[in-house]
């Protein structure tokens, strides 16, 4: 939902580029809906400077759209070689990226392609089997 904090200071800012008609500001988004928005999107751009895990990532190639995400904690891991990886506290690199991504149609349909074979494999059952194996092994 929108934060008070800085959704108004993000809304000002599209009004000063021009670019408001091009934004649109969700509130809370139904997990039935989600896949259905970062479907259309041209990339997830994902630009955190700390994930406990890469959700967001995941669900993005899963729904066929490419990642672009930050090159720290979990996420190179998760997205593996098929998203652009990005510093995220440099603007440059990320606006690189998001160019690249727009620009580059043949680029943009190798990360979905990647990106959908990277997202099969995570699973929930295959979360759940390596757990129990791990507990498994700390019992014995």
């Amino acid at each position: 939902p929108p934060d008070d904090r800085y959704t108004p200071e993000l809304k000002k800012q599209s009004i000063e580029l021009g670019i408001e008609r091009q934004i649109k500001f969700l509130d809370y988004v139904s997990a039935t809906d989600l896949p259905l928005i970062i479907n259309q999107a041209e990339a997830l751009v994902f630009a955190t400077l700390w994930e406990g895990f890469g959700f967001p990532v995941l669900e993005a190639m899963a729904c066929g759209t490419a990642v672009i995400t930050s090159n720290v904690s979990s996420l190179p891991e998760v997205t593996g070689e098929s998203g652009l990886l990005v510093n995220p506290h440099d603007i440059n690199s990320i606006s690189e990226a998001m160019n690249q991504i727009a620009e580059d149609e043949k680029l943009r349909s190798n990360l979905i392609k990647l990106g959908l074979e990277r997202a099969k494999q995570f699973s929930w059952e295959k979360t759940g089997k390596e757990t129990v194996e791990i507990i498994k092994q700390f019992l014995n």
